[in-house]
């Protein structure tokens, strides 16, 4: 573990690469409500490099991060820019100061232009005039600086894809010439091809100088963005050091505790694979085509393919929320066409959904309520003895809460994502669809939930798996199915290599000789 650097008391010119940090956390510690949250926990922030911070939810990374944003006030310890100790208040003091936050939760207005929201509450002015045209002209000059060509300045926000969204968060503090930035799982909502957008952006602002702290649970991008890695855990630091001297293995046994062959877990004793629970022959509608598949009992049949490759539609058509027009989908051999979600939670069907928080959950409800929403709407007559049930279904997910009347807006995306799960399990399912289900989760929640579809399979339910992670899908999967176009383009053993996946959902496998 590196020690971190005594600041000088005073104001130090921090040059890009020079090692010398521009923001400093000393010993940093903070209470709520009499429990410590933060141990005395410190890094540095250097100009022109992309320092990580990783941990499981609840190990205090966002704590941290809003300390140095001035959301929080720190208990103890020090806070330092350009060796001063600095004692933010308020996001616009830090901002002002030349220390910027992009949370994962925008706060932009959706029906102001890309312009107006660089500015908001800072609007050049002529005459005592907003000055439209000079903002429109520093906001396009921003966009260019970061190599954004597709942005306008003049683009009304709400019209534009979370990546272009995010984009406008990191051109606002740049905006008030942001020295540092704070970037909180800042790809936790977007496709993959807006990843490497915000890739080169990141690249971009280093080129400029300026220190990043990036907040990720995909480790592939930690490895691929960051120089320098901090480890938190229960509050406490683990670890900084250069990521170069770190592997995968070693990161995740650091934030967990547990080595990285625990990860994705083996079949559980007495698993076995039956017959055919779930077939679906020729189906189609006005996104797929010609989709024929079966999943087995006690199998988990996992689905790769690109962004846009049909792998959502799949899903939202085998539970009728986008049905199938054409074809057939067959239940333990009968033909039982499904038109409607209800029809397929009656039939033994749920459904994990991609966005837990827009289609998943009522975020402003409690925890219990939550786990009952599929049972009161479609099995009301048994609410009743699955109130007596859920307790068990929460123990056995490893929920963290305060209770179950507490408000699920007020979990963490992990356990927000168990009460998704919980409430699917309540109605007994026999088919489980699972959409990206461990999107913008820590590797422990992760963990549990390869647990769970573990678990799952080893009660004999048939389990398709939707995951942009190849890793995830390699290791969790009995069979791979991989989409291209709004077809299968494909089928694979389980331990193909990422290579050969990639090969088929690109297309490339055709040109030589197709999959092996």
């Amino acid at each position: 573990m590196n020690d971190v650097h005594s600041a000088a008391e005073a104001p130090m010119e921090t040059v890009p690469g020079s090692g010398i940090p521009v923001l400093s956390a000393l010993d940093v510690h903070k209470q709520f409500f009499g429990v410590e949250v933060l141990h005395g926990v410190s890094l540095e922030l250097v100009p022109g490099t992309v320092h990580g911070l990783v941990g499981e939810n609840g190990a205090g990374k966002s704590t941290l991060m809003k300390i140095i944003a001035g959301v929080y006030r720190r208990d103890d310890g020090d806070v330092r820019l350009d060796g001063e100790s600095v004692d933010f208040g308020h996001p616009v003091e830090a901002a002002r100061a030349g220390v910027a936050t992009v949370f994962q939760e925008f706060n932009l207005l959706a029906d102001r232009t890309v312009a107006q929201n660089v500015f908001l509450g800072r609007e050049p002015r002529r005459f005592g005039l907003v000055d439209i045209a000079a903002m429109r002209r520093s906001t396009a000059e921003l966009l260019a600086d970061l190599g954004v060509s597709g942005i306008s300045p003049d683009a009304t926000v709400g019209g534009l894809t979370v990546a272009e969204q995010q984009i406008v968060e990191i051109v606002k503090a740049l905006s008030v010439d942001a020295r540092v930035i704070s970037m909180d799982e800042p790809t936790a909502a977007l496709a993959d091809h807006e990843v490497s957008i915000l890739y080169r952006v990141v690249r971009r602002l280093q080129d400029r100088g300026v220190a990043i702290l990036y907040v990720s649970h995909r480790l592939k991008e930690i490895f691929e963005l960051c120089d320098t890695i901090t480890v938190l855990k229960d509050g406490a630091l683990v670890s900084t050091g250069p990521a170069a001297e770190l592997d995968q293995a070693t990161l995740v046994r650091r934030m967990v505790g547990r080595p990285i062959s625990a990860y994705f877990p083996r079949p559980e004793p007495g698993t076995e694979i039956g017959d055919a629970v779930v077939e679906v022959r020729g189906g189609g509608n006005a996104q797929l085509d010609s989709i024929d598949l079966q999943v087995r009992a006690g199998e988990v049949v996992g689905v790769s393919g690109l962004q846009g490759s049909g792998r959502t539609e799949l899903v939202e058509a085998m539970f009728g929320a986008a049905p199938f027009t054409r074809g057939e989908l067959r239940l333990d051999g009968v033909a039982r066409p499904i038109r409607q979600p209800r029809q397929a939670v009656r039939r033994g069907i749920a459904l994990v959904t991609e966005d837990r928080k827009r289609t998943g959950l009522a975020l402003n409800q409690s925890i219990l309520d939550n786990a009952l929403l599929a049972i009161r709407s479609v099995f009301p007559g048994r609410t009743r003895s699955k109130r007596a049930e859920i307790p068990g279904v929460f123990t056995a997910l490893e929920l963290v809460s305060r209770g179950p009347s507490q408000e699920v807006q007020a979990l963490s995306g992990g356990n927000q994502q168990k009460v998704v799960l919980a409430k699917w399990l309540a109605t007994a399912p026999r088919v489980v669809l699972l959409d990206e289900p461990t999107r913008g989760i820590d590797v422990g929640a992760k963990v549990a939930v390869y647990r769970l579809i573990r678990e799952l399979a080893r009660r004999g339910v048939a389990i398709l798996f939707v995951s942009s992670e190849l890793p995830e899908v390699i290791g969790m999967a009995d069979r791979i199915i991989v989409m291209r176009d709004g077809r299968i383009a494909g089928e694979l053993p389980a331990d193909s290599s990422e290579e050969t996946v990639l090969a088929l959902a690109t297309g490339a496998a055709e040109t030589e000789g197709g999959a092996r």
